[in-house]
């Protein structure tokens, strides 16, 4: 318990929340406008980023001296001249903005949450009727922004992840297997799973129409579509799997899906139902504290905040039979396996800075 602030030092606090939500909407129009893609083939000035991308002079200037002050860019200053001042964007910056593979990329964050604030009037209207804001309803950006935020980590640790239960890794890497991957996203869950075991058939389900659609998208640009195919299902119901031919599954996986689903125990059970013997569920949910603390650390900060303004709006609006909100301790994760008939639920020893991880086993 920490000491009760002081209404000068709330203030400051404010003050200070303040400057850093504007920095990350001046990021965000930078994404927006491909500013950092033009800085990143070389140094520019204000008239010649404005000729590059397309924007005002005027603008360009004061959106480079803002970044500059903030710290995102570097400057060669020339205090006569303005307009003649050089900016730069050095490579960290660089690395964190525009590639997409990096395990330091977060360039979809920033317009993410931009995005996420232009739905505010429609939450304040959910939560004073109780109803939800559809995941539909917050569009593309945000589908985008989740999908750029977990891309690296799939992309270069879901083998490593997988590794943490040999047994599972060894069907999938001898003779094949089949996998199901459950709230699968834009699909790059998937990929990553076929890329690591080109042996295995990978099946992603998903609830939104929009991010199927985008998944097979990736999935062909992969040369992919023959093992790893997509259907707009819920994961709660019997039938998830499919036809009979595409199961049943050595693995299912649950990647940050769990506490996003109306109604987890019932996605459990449907799981359970369609493993192979022997095969086993790998679910992986946010890092967050045991149990309820105040204030907390950062890492419950941030899930509490995506909790507030999208997690738990989002699963509102499917008529939620349990309401986890992105706060989804061990605990919880464990009693979802139980009442769902799992025998085991223990987690794995896999470092990640975000997530945690469970293995599942049926009765």
């Amino acid at each position: 318990m920490t000491a009760e602030m002081t209404a000068e030092e709330f203030t400051e606090r404010i003050l200070g929340d303040a400057v850093t939500t504007m920095e990350t909407m001046s990021i965000a129009l930078g994404v927006r406008l491909g500013l950092y893609e033009k800085l990143a083939d070389g140094p520019l000035d204000a008239r010649g980023l404005a000729e590059e991308a397309g924007v005002h002079p005027r603008y360009a200037r004061e959106w480079l001296e803002q970044q500059a002050a903030s710290g995102v860019l570097t400057v060669d200053r020339d205090d006569e001249d303005p307009y003649a001042r050089v900016f730069a964007l050095p490579d960290g910056a660089r690395e964190a903005l525009l590639d997409p593979d990096s395990p330091a990329y977060a360039g979809t964050l920033p317009e993410m949450l931009v995005s996420v604030a232009e739905l505010l009037p429609r939450l304040a209207e959910a939560y004073t009727s109780g109803e939800g804001v559809p995941y539909a309803e917050y569009g593309r950006t945000v589908r985008h922004g989740i999908a750029g935020m977990n891309r690296p980590a799939f992309r270069s640790g879901l083998a490593g992840w997988v590794a943490a239960m040999p047994d599972v890794e060894a069907r999938l890497s001898g003779g094949g297997g089949a996998v199901l991957d459950l709230g699968c996203g834009t699909g790059w869950s998937s990929i990553a799973l076929a890329e690591a075991f080109p042996r295995a058939t990978v099946r992603g389900v998903d609830l939104d129409e929009a991010s199927v659609a985008e998944a097979a998208e990736h999935a062909a640009g992969h040369g992919l579509s023959g093992r790893v195919t997509f259907t707009r299902g819920d994961a709660a119901d019997p039938g998830v799997s499919g036809p009979h031919d595409s199961g049943p599954y050595d693995l299912v996986c649950l990647f940050e899906a769990l506490h996003d689903m109306a109604d987890p125990v019932a996605a459990l059970r449907s799981a359970r139902e369609v493993l192979a013997p022997g095969g086993a569920v790998l679910v992986g949910d946010e890092k967050v504290a045991p149990e309820f603390t105040a204030p907390g650390d950062l890492l419950e900060r941030l899930n509490y905040g995506f909790s507030v303004l999208h997690c738990l709006p989002a699963t509102r609006a499917e008529g939620a039979a349990v309401e986890a909100g992105t706060v989804l301790r061990p605990g919880t994760v464990r009693s979802y396996a139980e009442a769902a008939g799992y025998a085991g639920c223990t987690e794995l020893p896999i470092e990640h800075d975000l997530w945690r991880f469970y293995r599942l086993d049926p009765a």
